[in-house]
């Protein structure tokens, strides 16, 4: 389970001024499990109210009492009394939007008093009530699919598991270590961070169970469709879906989604799907200085799918298929490699003012320049390049390094990691020019380490 959030949840408890706590997130990404097993591990009574379930309670969050809020709480069946020895969670927070108003004023009157909310579609809610998140009165814990550590810590690779963790740059891994992490690596991209998934291969051990679950969990995303789309087309909203798992990495052309539809239609759809965070943007930036999203350019994006493993199953990689595929078959699938880095890399931003990811893309006559993604590390912009197999070319980083002057790249790729001063010559529009930086090649299972690795990197040089 997400360790990480459970030590910021711990941070969360233990603060002074302790704010209500929202935990943001799609469906079944665990957000519920996560406080359970939270109040679990502190033996701290955990006060559930699911707002969904309780739907005749939701009018009592338009008082905007603490006091008052409370004691119907504590009048619901087998509620025990709130006491500041317990967690009160409302789940489901979505579904009584005056809830989500009412969390300034317990954070003003009742302090003392641990409050967790959780839901999805939250900002579907406020935007039809009109209503805001009561800014500078909550905390905000965003929380994705589970990342490759969890995975195997859930598998019980606990050795494994370390070695990624604590990986420095130059210590060595060993043959037998980076084989078996690029086989459970193979094993994730199937099954993905999704716990029901994950816990769907630990129960039984075996792969064709998951498809199942990946089944059930693209049928939830589709079902709310009808909550957010009211009157819109459901079924383009589901060509819209299926088309974004399929166009992973590439730039968006509403054209090629649907021919037939108008381009702020599309536009529209793809905005639904990333306001349920069933999809991320990676916008398009200049680069050329920080923030990166400073520069971005809106119109200018790709997308990336919640989950690798979900994303593979829209687009019919089912375990018969999978099972028909040898290892270098699959990885060597460019789209997959830039999901699995992706979603990582957007985890690691989630504790960051900007979530968004973005890449750089130069489009010429005769050729095109893009590097994945652009990231910002410790004051330098850092471009990333993914590359499914151990070889592919770095055109498009001499390209950026030689307009950006960057002194660091990272390349994600099949291979042990590794580091070399690279040296090119990069033909521009004013005659050839020298490039030389520093590069970090990284395998893909080191996604986590990215930020870590790079720091180290800037200090020592």
């Amino acid at each position: 389970m997400q360790r990480k959030q459970l030590r910021d949840l711990e941070k969360w408890v233990q603060a002074a001024d302790r704010k209500p706590l929202v935990i943001r997130g799609a469906r079944q990404v665990g957000k519920s499990t996560l406080v359970r097993l939270f109040s679990a591990q502190r033996r701290q009574p955990l006060l559930e109210v699911n707002l969904e379930r309780h739907a005749q309670i939701g009018s009592i969050f338009e008082s905007m009492d603490p006091r008052a809020i409370v004691e119907q709480i504590e009048a619901l069946p087998g509620m025990p009394r709130v006491t500041p020895d317990s967690i009160l969670f409302l789940d489901e927070i979505q579904a009584a939007p005056p809830a989500i108003a009412a969390l300034r004023y317990f954070y003003e009157e009742r302090r003392e008093l641990p409050l967790i909310a959780a839901g999805s579609l939250m900002e579907f809610a406020l935007a039809e009530r009109r209503l805001s998140m009561p800014v500078g009165r909550v905390r905000y814990l965003h929380m994705g699919p589970m990342v490759f550590t969890e995975f195997l810590d859930a598998l019980g690779e606990s050795k494994l598991k370390e070695s990624v963790a604590a990986y420095e740059l130059g210590a060595e891994l060993g043959p037998v270590v980076h084989q078996r992490l690029l086989t459970l690596l193979r094993r994730f991209y199937f099954v993905g961070g999704m716990p029901a998934a994950v816990d769907a291969l630990v129960r039984t051990g075996k792969l064709g169970e998951v498809s199942g679950v990946h089944t059930d969990l693209v049928a939830t995303y589709r079902d709310d469709f009808q909550k957010y789309a009211r009157s819109r087309d459901l079924a383009r909203m589901q060509h819209v879906l299926e088309a974004a798992a399929r166009s992973v990495g590439t730039k968006v052309k509403y054209a090629n989604i649907m021919r037939d539809a108008h381009s702020a239609t599309i536009r529209h759809d793809i905005d639904l799907l990333a306001m349920a965070r069933v999809v991320s943007k990676v916008l398009h930036t200049h680069a050329s200085g920080l923030p990166l999203q400073a520069e971005a350019d809106e119109s200018v994006y790709k997308l990336l799918f919640l989950d690798v493993g979900l994303m593979n199953a829209i687009c019919g990689l089912t375990w018969r298929t999978l099972s028909r595929k040898d290892d270098a078959e699959l990885v060597n699938d460019g789209a997959i490699a830039e999901q699995f880095v992706g979603q990582h890399l957007l985890e690691m931003l989630a504790d960051s003012p900007t979530r968004e990811l973005t890449y750089w893309l130069r489009e010429g006559r005769s050729s095109n320049a893009e590097v994945d993604f652009v990231a910002a590390v410790e004051g330098r912009i850092v471009p990333i390049e993914v590359k499914a197999g151990a070889r592919g070319s770095l055109r498009s980083l001499h390209q950026f390094v030689a307009e950006k002057h960057v002194p660091l790249a990272v390349r994600f790729d099949t291979n042990p990691p590794s580091r070399q001063t690279v040296a090119a010559t990069v033909r521009t529009s004013e005659g050839e020019i020298p490039v030389e930086y520093e590069l970090i090649s990284l395998p893909l299972y080191l996604v986590e380490r990215t930020a870590d690795i790079v720091s180290a990197e800037a200090v020592r040089h």
